[in-house]
């Protein structure tokens, strides 16, 4: 499922990764922040992108695109009610389809980020790529 969500998507991957990277910070997965950095990198997102992902809102260096992404990302993974003037931001920039792919890669990286938790699954730190390629 995870290849489904992340590679044949009507959403780009460059804002899946976004999604998943900031699902996994909400949910506190250490594990799928180890596995997706070097994705988030992949994708153009710079160190300092990456490392204002969850002050997203004080910082400058998202657009209006990836600011509408990340307001619906935070809210839904927060319990899952969002309120209708983030909604109404975000569907300016999305098909009906692509929410659904956002909200169904929410709630696939949520549940993936408890698991690693709850499993203690360890962290690699051998410094391979978790995946090859180019976003």
């Amino acid at each position: 499922m995870a290849f489904a969500i992340r590679f044949e998507t009507s959403t780009p991957w460059r804002l899946i990764e976004l999604v998943i990277f900031r699902t996994a910070q909400i949910v506190g997965s250490d594990y799928e922040l180890n596995q997706h950095t070097p994705l988030m990198k992949m994708c153009r997102y710079s160190n300092e992108q990456i490392a204002e992902v969850s002050d997203w809102r004080r910082s400058m260096l998202f657009d209006d695109k990836q600011r509408a992404l990340l307001g619906y990302v935070e809210q839904m993974a927060n319990g899952g009610n969002v309120d209708d003037p983030t909604f109404a931001e975000f569907s300016r920039f999305f098909t009906p389809q692509q929410i659904i792919e956002i909200s169904y890669t929410v709630g696939t990286y949520y549940s993936t980020g408890l698991l690693t938790k709850a499993l203690k699954i360890q962290v690699e730190n051998d410094g391979r790529l978790t995946v090859p390629g180019e976003c």
